[in-house]
């Protein structure tokens, strides 16, 4: 019963189920094995649907026309045949490009025309009430492929004009003539006269049929084998507007298949304003949304054009639809993926997924320079009239103006996302858990501090001062700061309850000052990068223990003759591992610690250096300075073992050290404290 519910929209199911002879071929076991009835039913779908489609066919490409009288040769220029050389085998980087151009010239010849309609009221035998259209029919066998159009035409002079001279385009022409009499520009695309010669990639000749939409109008036809000559002469059964066809080269008979072409039309013109019928059935059939109203697409049809863009089968989480007029021209349909990202997107060498139109026709499919490498997970297309273009419609030019469109794309996300944040906190910190990986790599190779900040306020952490689970942003860390903390803290972890044990803790957490914890490696390394925000520093709790200068409280049981005696015989205990000893007051609870220079880099070329050095390399790299609580019980036992029991001392000494690095994550591999701990262990036993 499912089977049938899923074709019940099936154009003519009903006709095809009533009809004995579509179903013959059901066997009477049908009902009895599923595969049978979801093979016939397969096949009942397909015939319904291709009977419906016959419905919509429609087709205006005619074998009618025909040249008449003696042609007219004419002779490109020897500049012209360099230039028709290059643009015919240098210019564009694929092929399959031509069918593009030469859709955007018939795209702008429609254009030429609805425009005049409605500038100088045509009438119908001017074309004023004809179907403006784009139709293309293949004939494998023949290898030929025709691009028809039902635009503006061409007469003799533009024949020879347009098509007789490189670079000269009939379209730019026909904008400047607009813009000399004041009026308002047509959606053209051309600008160069090079896109028809693209033809001659592919093809052994090439031939123009063509007929001026104005009354009276003769047919033409233009043709040329892309060498040094091309002939124009009068044509019959020419109809208005613009034939082209292809004679393909042997090798390119590719572009003469039906599905091959239809890849090309909907990967580079599928929003192209006008329709575009191959072999009589339209393709071109989702619309170009970004150009709608934001309010009037529906949630669907976002779905439907994200899962076409994206070529992905999940929906949307956010959708970001705005247009700007300045300081650029820009229409954009920006996607945040719903699924999680997979390990493909999660590297660098990952396209962006944003795809650069120009008037609806695709300029880039991966247009890498349009958005910073961290946010290739985002979807989506980006449309502006200001963008300079080359010849081939390949590369940009101007660097300047598209980084300004790049700075204007990124900081209209970074607004959206803040947005998002701050009134769905709780969808965006989905969102964030997804993908806050890829803000942490933005602050990391971005080289604009404004912009990194603009990415810091983002980020999302516990903290100490909030219940586990709970995160918060540095905007809200920075409104609660104690009235007597100057810096933003932070505390590099594997979890919370080792956080909030930690030594260098200790003393924050006397303070009252809130520290941010780092669960996550490459956390410390994100937060030293970004330095500062809100014009505070950023300083881990590390780095500013090691920075303190207080004086170490006095104490009865040990005076500062028997200190100085004490860091003297631990500094010849580890004289080849700590390259400094001092005392500290920044424990409470912890006999010591261990600091370095640069604790966020030590760690990181621990996890990445560190098995290609030998120990004493290693340590005079790192340059670990040994920071002891003389007030901690074990601390004074050192001090006298280490006149009573030197063999003890030095055992406790080395230990409490390599426990010290290890707490500070400076050390490879903790099980290396197994080893020290049972000699300990041992020599302490047998004292008892």
């Amino acid at each position: 019963m499912a089977v049938f519910n899923r074709l019940r929209h099936a154009a003519q199911l009903t006709k095809l189920l009533q009809n004995y002879n579509n179903l013959k071929y059901i066997k009477p076991q049908l009902y009895s094995n599923p595969r049978v009835l979801n093979r016939s039913v397969r096949l009942l779908s397909s015939q319904a649907a291709e009977n419906a489609a016959q419905e919509d066919y429609h087709n205006i490409v005619q074998d009618v026309e025909k040249p008449t009288g003696e042609g007219a040769k004419h002779e490109f220029q020897s500049e012209t045949r360099m230039l028709l050389e290059i643009v015919a085998k240098s210019l564009y980087s694929d092929k399959e490009v031509f069918i593009r151009e030469l859709i955007s010239n018939a795209s702008d010849a429609l254009e030429k025309l609805r425009y005049l309609r409605l500038s100088k009221n045509l009438s119908p035998e001017e074309g004023g009430d004809r179907e403006l259209e784009i139709h293309i029919a293949t004939n494998k066998q023949n290898r030929t492929l025709i691009i028809q159009d039902t635009g503006i035409g061409m007469t003799r002079d533009e024949l020879i004009s347009n098509l007789g001279t490189i670079a000269r385009s009939g379209s730019k022409a026909f904008l400047n003539e607009l813009k000399d009499k004041q009026l308002d520009s047509a959606k053209i695309i051309g600008q160069f006269g090079v896109g028809f010669y693209s033809a001659f990639m592919v093809a052994d000749k090439v031939e123009v049929f063509t007929k001026s939409y104005s009354q009276d109008a003769e047919g033409l036809h233009w043709s040329s084998e892309g060498t040094g000559s091309y002939e124009i002469s009068p044509a019959e059964g020419v109809q208005p507007g613009t034939k082209i066809i292809i004679h393909l080269k042997q090798d390119c008979r590719e572009f003469s298949d039906e599905s091959t072409l239809n890849g090309i039309i909907k990967k580079y013109s599928n929003f192209v304003g006008s329709p575009i019928f191959v072999n009589g059935k339209r393709v071109n059939v989702i619309q170009p949304l970004w150009m709608l109203d934001p309010k009037d697409v529906t949630a669907q049809q976002h779905a439907e054009f994200y899962r076409f863009i994206s070529n992905s089968f999940d929906a949307p989480r956010f959708i970001l639809h705005y247009t700007a007029d300045v300081p650029l021209s820009i229409r954009a349909l920006l996607y945040f993926p719903d699924d999680k990202p997979g390990l493909f997107e999660m590297s660098r060498d990952t396209s962006v997924g944003v795809a650069l139109y120009s008037r609806k026709i695709l300029i880039k499919s991966k247009a890498d320079n349009l958005l910073p490498k961290w946010l290739r997970f985002v979807k989506g297309v980006v449309d502006s009239e200001d963008i300079p273009l080359n010849l081939s419609r390949e590369l940009l030019q101007n660097s300047a103006l598209i980084a300004k469109l790049r700075n204007v794309l990124t900081g209209r996300i970074l607004k959206f996302l803040y947005d998002k944040s701050t009134k769905e906190p709780k969808e965006y910190n989905e969102f964030y858990y997804d993908y806050g990986l890829f803000l942490k790599e933005g602050i990391v190779s971005s080289n604009e501090q404004s912009e990194k900040e603009s990415i810091a306020k983002l980020l999302r952490f516990e903290t100490s001062a909030k219940p586990a689970g709970e995160v918060i942003s540095l905007p809200d860390y920075c409104k609660n700061l104690n009235p007597d903390q100057k810096d933003i803290y932070y505390l590099a972890a594997p979890n919370r309850e080792l956080a909030e044990q930690s030594p260098y803790y200790e003393s924050f957490k006397k303070r009252n000052y809130e520290v941010i914890f780092c669960y996550e490696p490459y956390d410390e390394l994100v937060l030293m990068q970004l330095g500062q925000y809100n014009s505070k520093f950023l300083t881990s709790v590390e780095k500013d223990m090691r920075q303190s200068t207080e004086e170490t409280e006095k104490i009865d049981s040990i005076n500062k003759e028997e200190i100085d005696k004490l860091l003297g015989y631990i500094k010849s205990v580890l004289s080849k591992k700590a390259f400094e000893v001092k005392t500290t007051n920044r424990l409470e609870n912890h006999p010591c610690v261990v600091t370095v220079q640069d604790m966020a880099s030590a760690r990181h070329f621990i996890r990445t250096q560190s098995q290609k050095l030998s120990d004493d390399m290693r340590y005079s790299l790192l340059r670990p300075r040994f920071e002891i609580n003389v007030n901690h019980p074990i601390i004074k036992k050192l001090n006298h073992l280490s006149t009573s029991d030197p063999k003890l001392a030095e055992l406790l000494t080395q230990q409490l050290f390599t426990g010290a690095m290890v707490g500070a994550g400076l050390v490879e591999d903790p099980r290396i404290l197994l080893t020290s701990i049972n000699e300990l262990l041992t020599l302490a036993l047998e004292k008892h």
